[in-house]
């Protein structure tokens, strides 16, 4: 992380002033002179080190002679090289000294110091708070009190600051930042808090201040020697300054470990939503089963994960690696017969079935092969939606098609009469062709192995539309385009008519216009036509595969331009 902390102490004699701070240091890129063994790059950093140093140096021995240096101001001696940790994984080095070793980020935490502990106090002066601008970067602070039986009131005054250009960045690590520097200042207090009873066990400084004779001329001595007490001397702890380098150092590292920006082109796909929302639903779902009171069985566990597990999308590498037969993409599903002896029959059969997946309406495959039945299923969700996909891969029983538009069945379950009857559905029927050469076949050609019977009660003509359906075909038909491409083409078609149904949605469910509007804006649309009624269709099953997110952000917008005019 791209940030310096630092702690600041503010001296009753001179003001705020940095005790110590903790900065990290990335490693050089590599260059062919460094690979050679010139110590280009080594050197380098040692002089910076050497001249980090010096300035510490001379900006004490500077501060010393002007008489602005006291005991309570000082943490390391001048001569002291400092701390330095390296993180073996990213090759980071954490400096600790007084002052930064860079010229120009002493000015930055001098006035991150004075305005933590004079103008940016929070309520109470003990607290959080953040500030700071572009040009001398924004900053966390904590202030504090530690306390010390000689010090006016009792107490000192500290704060912790951390200082990053990132404001984001900064503003998101609020929380982590909080929790563990409260856990360093709890223990900072608590340890000078022992000493604090033990000195006060020994000499109660309240009752020698109440008795002693108070006298202007004398105040000034008097107050000096005890404004010269250091945080060492508060905590009474020998390793100090090395405790808050680790602890410096590890909230550093931490803190840039925990967030990583990604990249986004554009906003956020109807897809990538609808996977957001059903994620979180899973996640909630799984938490209240676990917060039940009495928890749940452990078939009951398993059935709900798996029922879970039933998702509308496919991991490439999982079906890749499925062993034997199966569709690789919708080119090859396109290839193999699904119930006609002619060859030229084949290309009428896979449009029934996109048909049917377009519309929304119920496809059943039926066969003893789940894989098989699984890598169509994949293939054919690619034209759907993520919204509108609702799947039981592989099932003992029928499920009603309200539960799922992709079923698959074991070969000995029967289909209810009103669904086969029904032209709301397709049925495909696998059966095996050429079990006994399965081996030697490989699993490639499917065709040889499997013979496809497809069904359906429909008999309206599919050969008009939608629209999406035959721009479709026509990249299939094109043996000049790889699948890639023919994948990416569908990608942009779907995008092309998911925008289509945002304005339809718009239009007709959110502004609520009539029939003739309706018909109107699908005009412009480019839904009517050859094949209407199935563009039609199409983009009214699309509409069910909206995000709720898009969806409420329709609504709260459009009751937003309600209420404006009346206020």
């Amino acid at each position: 992380m791209n940030a310096l902390v630092a702690l600041c102490h503010f001296c009753e004699l001179h003001g705020p002033r940095t005790l110590f701070c903790t900065e990290a240091l990335h490693p050089p890129s590599p260059s062919p002179s460094s690979q050679t063994g010139a110590p280009v790059h080594g050197d380098r950093d040692r002089d910076g080190d050497r001249e980090g140093e010096g300035l510490t140096m001379r900006a004490n021995s500077s501060a010393t002679q002007r008489g602005e240096m006291c005991e309570g101001c000082r943490s390391l001696p001048a001569s002291h090289p400092g701390f330095v940790s390296v993180d073996d994984e990213t090759g980071i080095r954490f400096l600790s000294h007084q002052h930064p070793r860079q010229s120009q980020l002493f000015s930055v935490v001098r006035q991150a110091c004075v305005r933590s502990l004079s103008c940016e106090v929070c309520p109470g002066r003990e607290g959080p708070i953040f500030f700071g601008d572009e040009q001398h970067g924004f900053v966390f602070s904590h202030t504090f009190f530690i306390k010390d039986s000689l010090a006016r009131g009792f107490q000192r005054w500290y704060s912790i600051v951390m200082v990053a250009m990132d404001r984001i960045y900064l503003i998101n690590s609020w929380p982590f930042l909080l929790r563990h520097l409260r856990l360093t200042i709890q223990s900072l207090q608590s340890t000078a808090l022992k000493v604090f009873d033990n000195e006060q066990g020994v000499c109660p400084q309240r009752a020698v201040r109440m008795n002693s004779v108070f006298s202007p001329a004398v105040f000034p001595h008097q107050r000096s020697g005890n404004a010269a007490r250091s945080l060492t001397s508060l905590t009474q702890h020998p390793n100090l300054w090395a405790s808050l380098h680790s602890s410096f150092s590890w909230l550093l590292k931490a803190c840039g470990c925990r967030l990583t920006e990604k990249l986004l082109e554009g906003a956020p796909t109807e897809d990538t939503l609808v996977l957001i929302e059903r994620q979180t639903e899973e996640e909630e779902e799984m938490s209240c089963w676990e917060g039940a009171e009495g928890g749940c069985s452990t078939s009951q566990r398993h059935q709900l994960e798996r029922e879970l597990g039933l998702n509308f999308l496919w991991d490439d590498e999982k079906f890749n690696q499925l062993p034997g037969p199966k569709f690789r993409s919708l080119r090859h599903l396109r290839q193999v017969n699904l119930g006609t002896l002619s060859a030229r029959h084949f290309v009428g059969s896979f449009r029934l079935l996109v048909w049917h997946v377009l519309m929304g309406n119920q496809v059943i495959w039926r066969g003893a092969d789940p894989r098989l039945i699984q890598s169509a299923f994949t293939v054919l969700k690619s034209l759907l939606p993520v919204g509108c996909v609702r799947s039981v891969p592989y099932s003992a029983q029928y499920e009603e098609a309200y539960k799922c538009n992709f079923l698959g069945l074991s070969p000995d379950v029967s289909i209810p009469t009103h669904v086969s009857s029904s032209e709301f559905s397709v049925l495909v029927d696998v059966s095996t062709e050429r079990s006994c050469q399965m081996s030697a076949v490989g699993g490639e050609d499917i065709s040889s192995l499997y013979q496809f019977t497809i069904s359906s009660a429909n008999t309206q003509p599919t050969d008009r539309g939608p629209a999406l359906l035959n721009k479709l075909e026509v990249a299939l038909s094109n043996e000049n385009l790889s699948v890639d491409v023919v994948s990416h083409c569908l990608l942009c078609l779907k995008e092309e008519w998911m925008n289509k149904v945002k304005v339809l949605f718009k239009f007709s469910k959110v502004d609520g216009r009539g029939r003739e509007d309706t018909q109107k804006v699908l005009g412009l649309l480019g839904a009517t036509g050859p094949g209407e009624e199935d563009n039609v269709r199409l983009l009214k099953f699309w509409m069910t595969g909206l995000s709720k997110t898009y969806k409420s952000h329709l609504m709260t917008a459009v009751r937003g331009g309600e209420r404006s005019p009346s206020q």
